[in-house]
C-alpha cells in the first residue's frame, strides 16, 4: 500500500477501472476488467484473456494483459481496497 493512497471498495474501484480501460482502448469494446484484488499494495486486474481454442495465447492476449498492467500502474498508487 503506497502511503498516500485512499481506500475504496471493489465494486467502485472496478467501475473506476472499467471507465479508464475503455478511455484507453476505446476500440476494443470487448475488454472488460471483472475482478480486483490487491498484493503487496499492487493492485491486480483480471479479466478476459482471449485464449485460442487450444488455451493459447492470442493476439489480444498481450493487449489485454498490457492494458491491465497500465491499470495497476496507474492506480495502485491512488487507490487500496478497503
Amino acid at each position: 500500500m503506497h502511503p498516500q493512497s485512499r481506500a475504496i471498495d471493489k465494486q467502485t474501484l472496478l467501475q473506476l477501472a472499467r471507465q479508464r480501460l475503455h478511455a484507453i482502448v476505446p476500440n476494443q469494446p470487448e475488454f472488460t476488467v471483472t475482478d480486483v484484488q490487491q498484493r503487496d499494495g499492487v493492485l491486480i486486474f483480471k479479466g478476459e484473456y482471449f485464449l485460442d481454442a487450444q488455451g493459447l495465447p492470442s493476439d489480444k492476449t498481450q493487449q489485454v494483459f498490457n492494458v491491465f498492467k497500465l491499470l495497476a500502474t496507474e492506480l495502485s498508487p491512488h487507490w487500496h481496497l478497503k
